[in-house]
């Protein structure tokens, strides 16, 4: 028992913070482990800054065919192409292996038209990396009337493996391992107790930042856990959704888009913290294992690459089926268009 709590202990250290604390966890992996990905394809949301660059230089460091980034900003992205091209280990090789598609998750049919053009302009994805997100700010309805932590770091996201999983389970149908990761935050546990997921009027409670934010993650670890029921076990074991957490990264989100919600106590986690974050690359660990290495599905990992359970509401099966419920529910209801004869543009979403 001594053991375990010092095993956790040290777990608790590596998973959120930069060296020599992320050599104690008991589970380790490297970035420099990611195996050959000569011929694969991955698509990234959030590709191009923070931990999302992180994941898409190790990708291309490791020889992956093709790689779809989804971003908001067009100069991010230009940025972090000219980087690639720059880098001597990669150079412009490398970053034209990279294709930005402009895409907003709180956009809902936005999204769904840039899945569809990247199925039209692939014949396989092995990789789906859902990372892009809102981080720790204050409370924003996006334009469906939908809370912005919700509406794009699940909702939108959920949306977008739904269009993209035939193409993936094609790919899988070979017999190559197609894995999904969605970031989620050890902050899942920060949730009210009386969470239920059983209505938009729920959702749309304002409920301080950091409780906006955990319940997304929380949303994140819970769909991973649906899938593996509904999907991976149902029929298409090489089709994988794992959930991870990244750590206390150094990152915009951490060292900028803090302010926003807290101007002053903002500054210990921008300024007071920054020498025991992790870096951006350190940050990508979790992901870049759980899209390349790992062989089980509806796991919670956190890094280097360390099982954890969770909090009690994230193994929570009945709350899964309701969170997945209200967000087809909620979707199909906001994306509806005004003409009944033009039809609801999501009527081919599948939310498994």
């Amino acid at each position: 028992m001594a053991q375990s709590i010092l095993d956790q202990a040290k777990n608790t250290l590596a998973e959120n913070f930069t060296n020599p604390a992320a050599k104690l966890g008991t589970h380790q992996f490297s970035l420099s482990e990611c195996p050959n990905l000569e011929g694969k394809v991955a698509v990234i949301t959030g590709g191009s800054e923070g931990i999302g660059y992180g994941v898409t230089y190790t990708l291309l460091r490791h020889n992956i065919k093709k790689l779809f980034i989804l971003s908001v900003a067009e100069d991010v992205v230009k940025g972090a192409k000219d980087a690639i091209a720059q880098d001597k280990d990669l150079g412009p090789e490398a970053a034209e292996k990279t294709i930005w598609k402009q895409c907003d998750l709180g956009d809902w049919e936005r999204v769904k038209d840039v899945a569809e053009e990247i199925k039209s302009s692939t014949d396989r994805l092995d990789i789906l990396v859902n990372n892009a997100g809102r981080g720790i700010m204050t409370y924003q309805l996006t334009e469906y009337g939908v809370d912005r932590h919700m509406a794009v770091n699940h909702m939108g996201h959920v949306i977008l493996t739904s269009h993209l999983l035939p193409l993936m389970k094609k790919t899988a149908e070979s017999g190559d391992m197609v894995r999904i990761v969605n970031t989620a935050s050890n902050l899942h546990e920060s949730v009210p107790k009386d969470l239920k997921f059983e209505s938009l009027e729920e959702l749309n409670q304002d409920l301080g930042p950091n409780t906006l934010y955990g319940r997304s993650k929380l949303a994140a670890i819970l769909y991973a856990r649906y899938f593996n029921r509904k999907v991976t076990q149902a029929g298409h074991p090489n089709v994988l959704m794992n959930a991870i957490h990244p750590g206390i990264v150094s990152t915009k989100m951490s060292k900028e888009d803090i302010h926003e919600p807290f101007p002053l106590s903002g500054y210990l986690m921008s300024t007071a913290l920054e020498p025991f974050k992790k870096s951006q690359f350190e940050g990508a660990i979790s992901t870049v294992y759980a899209a390349t290495t790992i062989k089980e599905s509806g796991q919670y990992i956190c890094p280097p690459a360390i099982p954890e359970p969770g909090s009690e509401k994230s193994r929570d099966d009945a709350l899964a089926d309701r969170l997945m419920s209200l967000t087809r529910k909620v979707v199909m209801e906001k994306t509806k268009r005004e003409s009944a004869d033009q039809g609801c543009p999501f009527d081919d979403l599948v939310l498994h």
